[in-house]
């Protein structure tokens, strides 16, 4: 497929599946559900850090998480009991269990107590040091200096040990992405989408092979690299809209061609 030949089925792709309908199935309808900014940035957080495997599961899990925040996240973030925080040792999700969503709360109260909220946290990482990268390192650094169990480590990827940090650049399209969809919420307005990575998994990173996005057979960092550095050959200011045209091509059989 030629260059050309190539943005066009990306550019197609992309405005077939980020549209309004795109939502409800996917973990963005859990931020999609409040109306607050901090509302929305700590569900958001939460329904990323559990987003693997199958979509449907994952929004039913996350959904329930809601519940056992009472369906206020930032007032259960800054104001839990011991006794509250104790009762989220019942949730489970995959191998996300209670144990972690509590150390997960934890360092959302942590973050927010510090910064004033996760948006917060974020902006001012990327205004000292206008590197997505280093924030991803800072971000994380900084969530786990509270207390938490060790488990809950794997469930927010480190940059540092190479790994792609799927569920982190997907947050980070979230709330950074502004267009006239309705789907990413722009929220964090000090984070030029030029400077996001693509949210990249084995699935994604299957679509971009078989695209001729990407090269390297490993989808981790290394990887990530790769492929935003070519997507941003065919959008230098939003490289990564083409997540959603990873996603499509997935829909639309693109592997079996």
């Amino acid at each position: 497929m030629s260059a050309d030949n190539l943005k066009d089925t990306l550019d197609y792709l992309h405005d077939k599946y980020n549209r309004v309908e795109f939502i409800e199935n996917d973990p963005i309808s859990i931020p999609h559900s409040y109306t607050s900014r901090i509302d929305c940035e700590i569900s958001g957080f939460l329904a990323s850090t559990i987003a693997w495997g199958n979509r449907k599961a994952i929004v039913r899990s996350a959904r329930r998480m809601m519940e056992y925040l009472d369906n206020s996240p930032a007032s259960f973030v800054a104001g839990a009991s011991e006794q509250e925080l104790n009762h989220l040792r019942g949730y489970v999700h995959r191998t996300f269990n209670g144990e972690d969503l509590v150390s997960m709360i934890r360092g959302l109260r942590h973050i927010t107590n510090r910064y004033g909220s996760l948006g917060d946290m974020f902006q001012q990482s990327y205004l000292r040091s206008g590197d997505m990268r280093i924030v991803l390192s800072e971000f994380r650094r900084e969530f786990f200096e509270c207390d938490h169990t060790p488990h809950c480590h794997k469930h927010v990827s480190s940059i540092d040990k190479g790994a792609a940090c799927k569920r982190l650049n997907m947050f980070l399209r979230w709330m950074v992405r502004s267009d006239d969809r309705g789907v990413d919420f722009g929220f964090w307005k000090d984070i030029p989408a030029s400077a996001l990575y693509l949210p990249l998994d084995v699935h994604s990173g299957n679509m971009g092979r078989a695209l001729g996005l990407l090269t390297r057979r490993s989808s981790d960092w290394k990887a990530v690299e790769e492929i935003t550095a070519t997507l941003r050959e065919f959008d230098a200011d939003d490289p990564v809209k083409y997540d959603f045209a990873l996603f499509g091509a997935g829909i639309d059989g693109y592997l079996k061609g």
